[in-house]
């Protein structure tokens, strides 16, 4: 018989959708130009203060959030393959799953880094926020690697969303409702998981606001 289960927690669902409807508009933004672009550098800083907070609730967050709990070595990954690893044992992000997490991060960390530094080479005017601590060759260098890149960070996400709709479609596995609610369910023992509480929120919120706001005012 199937129990209800939370799994999620709301700091990890929210990041994960806002990141989501971030990244679009951040390719809508660049290709429509215009005054878009000054918000696509604002959106820019939202990401950046997301990806700190996802960085510091992997630490210190809920259980399902925290890297260590997620990450695994190849001893790991060959078992869930194999089907050893039930998702009771590891309610979360499965370890194959872990790595797109981790790629995914990464791959936005170096978008939304290249973006701080690079130069408008268009209007001049819409320039990273960090452009002014470069020189312009390496504005220039880093604009082009920006441009470049967002196409293997649309690869990673589109790989990520056709993974999911064949674990919804193909497997009968539904990962699009628990990251909307929270709740799983699952069968035999539940897991016992624990959740972070309003500090360590706090604290995670807090640091993430002192980044966007470092950045944003860094000229």
């Amino acid at each position: 018989m199937k129990q209800k289960i939370k799994v999620w927690d709301l700091p990890t669902r929210l990041f994960h959708w806002l990141l989501a409807v971030a990244v679009v508009f951040m390719w809508y933004s660049a290709q429509a130009g215009g005054n878009l672009l000054v918000w696509h550098l604002r959106c820019g800083v939202l990401v950046l203060a997301l990806l700190v907070f996802r960085i510091c609730w992997g630490v210190w967050g809920s259980d399902t959030a925290r890297f260590a709990n997620f990450v695994r070595g190849p001893k790991q990954m060959l078992r869930y393959l194999k089907g050893g690893l039930s998702e009771n044992e590891q309610p979360g992000h499965n370890p194959v799953g872990a790595l797109m997490v981790l790629a995914l991060l990464v791959a936005v960390a170096v978008q939304v880094t290249t973006g701080l530094f690079a130069s408008d080479e268009n209007t001049f005017t819409n320039n990273g926020y960090l452009n002014g601590w470069v020189s312009a060759d390496t504005g220039s260098a880093l604009r082009t690697i920006h441009i470049g890149f967002f196409n293997l960070l649309a690869a990673l996400a589109a790989v990520h969303v056709v993974t999911i709709l064949i674990y919804k479609f193909v497997k009968k596995h539904n990962l699009i409702t628990p990251m909307l609610t929270g709740y799983k369910e699952l069968e035999g023992k539940l897991p016992v998981l624990r959740f972070a509480g309003a500090g360590k929120f706090a604290l995670a919120f807090t640091l993430a606001a002192a980044a966007a706001w470092l950045v944003a005012n860094a000229a």
